[in-house]
């Protein structure tokens, strides 16, 4: 059985670590770009070697936090006979709750960097599963695919930098509703 993340383990009691433990320690984290490998060791309350063996370094976190929140938002199946664009607004919902779960994600995905192969071709795949069963091509529903997941992430990373954008704050459920009315793409000049 696992300790809870900060508890106190008696001593000569070896470390207690999962990919579950290691993301619930970085989401009580104020931002993870900020976080440190010592940090996160203080946090899991193990030392540096014991978290070295799950996770090299940042790139390698970043990765397992991809794996861990792609399994939970894949977990759940959409019902078989909702449309597509209700199954693409509950896998948004899900994206969209997991990734602000983990302060500071969102942001650094939206910048330029390597992603991990296995977690991003998983919710990829799903994605343009779903384009492709609503009977869109197979290279625009991967093309479709960009334009939601570019669309959702950098939508999350504004709320999770907050700046005054005016008097109301963008919703989440108009931005969601507006980018899927206008998916699937389609080729210029047509309709």
């Amino acid at each position: 059985m696992s300790s809870p993340v900060g508890a106190r383990r008696p001593p000569g009691r070896p470390a207690q670590i999962s990919r579950e433990l290691i993301v619930e320690a970085v989401s009580s984290i104020e931002n993870v770009d900020t976080l440190t490998m010592r940090e996160l060791a203080g946090k899991l309350d193990v030392t540096h070697s014991a978290l070295y063996r799950w996770v090299k370094n940042r790139d390698e976190l970043f990765d397992l936090i991809s794996e861990v929140l792609v399994d939970r938002i894949l977990r759940r199946e959409e019902p078989e006979d909702a449309s597509w664009q209700l199954r693409l607004s509950l896998i948004a919902r899900r994206i969209r709750d997991q990734f602000l779960a983990v302060p500071g994600y969102a942001t650094h995905l939206s910048r330029p960097h390597a992603h991990t192969a296995h977690s991003t071709a998983r919710l990829r795949a799903a994605i343009v599963a779903v384009f492709v069963e609503a009977g869109v091509d197979a290279y625009l529903a991967e093309q479709s695919y960009y334009i939601f997941m570019t669309s959702i992430v950098s939508w999350i990373a504004v709320e999770e930098n907050p700046v005054h954008l005016g008097s109301s704050a963008p919703r989440f459920d108009l931005f969601l509703d507006t980018l899927l009315r206008g998916l699937p793409a389609r080729e210029p000049g047509t309709e």
